[in-house]
């Protein structure tokens, strides 16, 4: 497979010359003998790559075991002259292009190849100042550590890293791409969660995940190393993203034409619509069979890539890098599940994203997703994102110990407390520095039970925005379900055809049925209400127990989960939300009988 054909290019990367290596390490740390840093060296390098060599080493002041890397001599030199060839090349091919369609932007491929490669050697310029890679390494691990903790990182020990030699901590470790443990899968679905935290939220994220850099350690966590090669994304980038992702669920072609727009894969001011057919033909492919969660992203790909050909339609390049990194994810994952579907396994990232976000932007999102162009409130969603809430607390928690929680804990909107946090000296360092322990895949690292994810999440502080986009659902459903049950009381008692007078000055009615009509819209509402609150009721009921403990026992716990989540929240939850929810049923009430008044 492919996959195969790169791990081996990586790994048949021969090495150079070992005195030139050490004359380059000493030059560039100052130093006469490389026995002045560190106390330990291999003779010979323990890998190779095209852009240097890694030794492993420990270092003298400490002893804390190292991994060395000392860039190849003149590759800066040899690189800038192939890139000016390729300019060079590129900018005959735009003009080729420009002579024949008078397009200033796109050649034949579709793809600026003048500007994706500039973008290419401006990270790969990047890439080869080893003093860059360190800081960006520092980044990554404040940016892991609230989120992810359990992702092992190497701390960079910045007094011993120069443009051409890197220190950072040593890993100990495996290829994932090459592991046979049975815990490949949940550790891929990490480095999903991983590179969409990055991509999504942080907005600075590794866009080089080759295999190489993605380690299973012996742990059973998973490693992520090499930082050489990061890219930066801005809000309106990454918002772009995931409006697309919920127009591309509700199959609004026409609104990710103007995502499109927005993420620069149209430039602005062209005239979308002979775009459409071909772009609706596409996505109505890829849906087909199980939905935008069952796309095959890279088909996907392939298939806009088909588009640049007959439309003014670009891959920009950030994309290119976002696609070959999602593209060796998928290749693990494969490797270990042949039914893993990416977008599928980031559906519960962008579901906690979107039910967890206020920006504005996100805000609409989440109500377009939810309400769709029709307006119409979709039960089925909000549970659709509920339960891939719970199955990302699955994936988040992964690795984690039981009793600490995250950034992403479904049920807190607070992260560890700052004596507990990583540092990166410490807990995101690989080897004896590490104080996690080996990962557990049980679901109680918050003190609840698994079943009681979602309304956990409901009650807590981070479900705050869920619950205000429910105020108007909340406040219909409580006046079809008051008129519904008056109804039927009324014919009970063979009250409902009786009407009453109606005294308001200038009414139009003399007067109203003392029954409540219920319409198709009551109907719908109250159908609704029942799913969500069937769904979220039923995390109320204690399971059936897997592992064989009696079934008083799961009372038990269904008990304490009662004591210690959902009571205590009751009151507060009454302040928030009853003042706003009565304002809302009296208004709803009012304008109605106004309307059966007036009108």
């Amino acid at each position: 497979s492919a996959m195969i054909e790169l791990q081996q290019l990586c790994d048949k990367v021969p090495s150079y010359d070992n005195d030139l290596a050490m004359s380059i390490l000493c030059s560039e740390l100052g130093v006469d003998n490389w026995n002045e840093v560190y106390s330990e060296l291999t003779p010979s390098p323990i890998a190779a790559a095209s852009l240097g060599q890694v030794y492993k080493g420990v270092l003298k002041e400490n002893g804390d075991v190292v991994a060395v890397k000392v860039q190849r001599p003149f590759v800066r030199e040899t690189v800038s002259i192939d890139l000016y060839l390729l300019r060079r090349l590129g900018m005959l091919l735009r003009a080729s292009s420009d002579s024949g369609q008078g397009d200033d932007d796109d050649d034949t491929t579709g793809t600026d190849l003048v500007a994706l490669l500039d973008e290419w050697a401006l990270r790969f310029f990047e890439e080869l100042d080893y003093v860059n890679e360190g800081l960006n390494g520092e980044r990554f691990v404040a940016d892991m550590a609230a989120e992810l903790p359990q992702v092992v990182v190497p701390r960079t020990y910045m007094k011993y890293t120069s443009r051409q030699v890197l220190t950072c901590s040593w890993i100990e470790g495996e290829k994932l791409s090459r592991s046979e443990s049975g815990d490949v899968g949940d550790l891929v679905n990490v480095g999903v969660v991983c590179f969409l935290t990055q991509l999504l939220d942080t907005g600075h994220f590794h866009s080089d995940p080759h295999p190489g850099n993605l380690i299973r350690t012996p742990e059973g966590r998973l490693a992520v190393i090499d930082y050489g090669l990061m890219t930066t994304v801005d809000d309106d980038f990454k918002y772009g993203m995931i409006e697309a992702i919920a127009h591309l669920i509700q199959r609004d072609y026409e609104a990710i034409l103007d995502d499109f727009v927005t993420l620069e894969f149209i430039p602005e001011g062209t005239d979308l619509r002979p775009i459409l057919p071909a772009l609706s033909n596409v996505f109505d492919q890829a849906l087909e069979g199980g939905g935008a969660k069952a796309i095959n992203f890279q088909e996907l790909a392939a298939d806009l890539a088909q588009i640049t050909f007959d439309f003014p339609f670009r891959i920009p390049p950030v994309f290119a890098l976002i696609i070959r990194s999602i593209g060796v994810l998928e290749g693990i994952a494969l490797k270990a599940n042949p039914k893993f579907a990416l977008v599928d396994e980031a559906y519960p990232y962008i579901a906690q994203k979107l039910l967890t976000d206020d920006t504005p932007r996100m805000r609409e999102a989440l109500r377009y997703l939810v309400y769709g162009k029709s307006g119409v409130f979709d039960a089925e969603r909000i549970i659709d994102l509920l339960v891939a809430l719970e199955n990302f607390q699955d994936v988040a928690s992964f690795g984690l110990p039981q009793g600490s929680s995250t950034n992403n804990t479904i049920a807190s909107g607070s992260s560890l407390p700052s004596s507990q946090l990583p540092s990166s000296s410490s807990s995101l360092t690989a080897g004896p520095a590490s104080s996690l322990p080996a990962p557990t895949s049980t679901r109680t690292a918050v003190g609840r039970p698994a079943y009681g994810d979602a309304l956990a999440f409901v009650l807590s502080d981070r479900g705050a925005l869920f619950r205000e986009l429910l105020l108007d659902e909340a406040a219909k459903g409580l006046d079809a379900y008051a008129r519904y049950t008056a109804n039927l009381g009324l014919i009970t008692l063979g009250l409902n055809k009786v009407r009453i007078p109606m005294l308001l000055p200038g009414a139009k009615q003399s007067s109203i049925a003392l029954a409540p009509t219920l319409t198709e819209e009551d109907e719908l509402i109250l159908r609704n209400a029942e799913k969500v609150l069937r769904f979220l009721g039923g995390k109320l009921n204690a399971p059936p127990r897997s592992d064989g403990a009696p079934s008083d026992s799961g009372a038990q716990e269904q008990q304490t989960y009662l004591a210690e989540v959902v009571l205590p929240a009751i009151p507060s939850l009454a302040v928030e939300l009853l003042p706003e929810l009565s304002s809302k049923l009296l208004s709803r009430t009012s304008a109605r009988f106004l309307r059966e008044a007036y009108l």
